[in-house]
């Protein structure tokens, strides 16, 4: 992780400071807000700011629902019913900005999430600095066979060698290009909005980050599925046991109904029914199709 020596001193600064206020916290939370947390070579994420905790979601949910909510005896079966029943406002009464240091291409992956205020980095105004996410040998893996959007089988010796090399050489020699581009022996150079078209995808930016928690657990529950991009699914992990320490009765419901459940469709519930009746039931007579038949067969077997 790269923290500038700036940034390190901000967040000690912030750290040091204890503010007085009426407002609802989270001791949790407050155990991590500033922080900044390692992901990847040289990311990291950190908690800037934050609204809201449990009872602020049970709150919101007796103000809206009124006498419907009124049987459930307290605030953790309050949440979890309103999990289970996919409501989403109460949730959206909570809120964290988070600052961010990411690899541009994850960035991109990560953008398509379209329910947050976002604030990056501009290379347009600003230099970037020569800093480039570089996969671990264990993340070097070959296309996948069965998914589209997936890894195969990790690189091994000389050819795991070769690609290294070619991230390493590539990004740094793209670097020394837009170094170049931008300042020539006393020449005005390319203007920094033109000079930032000839970086790599991996290399560093950042940005603030402000979300709602129901679009967080949203988020989460893709990016930190065990079969989302490893270099995003790091990120969401991070983020994760933040949200985890900040609302616990709601993220314990998030994991058992979202993360730890599952949806089916009609017909998937139709052909569990009829191997629950004795039926044997394969691929081609169940009217699913081949990915809907290996999804089945990896929950129920």
């Amino acid at each position: 992780m790269t923290v500038t020596p700036e940034q390190q001193a901000e967040i000690d600064a912030l750290r040091a400071q204890a503010q007085p206020t009426l407002r609802a916290t989270s001791p949790g939370m407050e155990a991590h807000l500033y922080r900044a947390h390692p992901v990847l070579d040289h990311g990291f994420i950190r908690v800037v700011d934050y609204m809201g905790d449990d009872s602020a979601i049970v709150q919101a949910a007796r103000v809206s629902y009124g006498a419907g909510t009124k049987h459930v005896s307290n605030d953790e079966g309050l949440i979890r019913y309103l999990m289970r029943h996919w409501h989403s406002t109460p949730f959206e009464m909570c809120e964290v900005k988070l600052h961010v240091k990411l690899p541009v291409f994850v960035a991109r992956q990560w953008i398509r999430h379209r329910t947050a205020n976002v604030n990056e980095y501009s290379g347009r105004y600003s230099i970037l600095d020569r800093e480039f996410y570089i996969p671990a040998p264990e993340q070097l893996a070959a296309q996948s066979t069965v998914n589209n959007q997936g890894r195969g089988a990790v690189l091994e010796g000389a050819e795991a060698a070769r690609v290294l090399d070619l991230l390493k050489s590539d990004a740094n020699r793209a670097y020394d290009h837009y170094e170049s581009m931008l300042s020539q022996d006393g020449q005005q150079g390319l203007a920094r909005e033109l000079a930032r078209m000839n970086l790599p995808a991996n290399i560093y930016t950042q940005w603030y980050w402000k979300v709602d928690l129901h679009n967080l657990f949203h988020f989460l529950r893709l990016r930190a599925d065990a079969h989302a991009q490893y270099e995003i699914r790091v990120y969401a992990e991070a983020i994760a046991a933040c949200v985890k320490d900040w609302v616990p009765l709601a993220f314990a419901a998030f994991e058992d109904y979202r993360m730890g459940g599952v949806t089916l469709s009609g017909k998937a519930i139709a052909v569990l029914k009829r191997r629950l009746a004795g039926e044997v039931v394969t691929q081609e007579t169940s009217g699913l199709s081949k990915g809907e038949w290996r999804e089945f067969e990896a929950v129920w077997g």
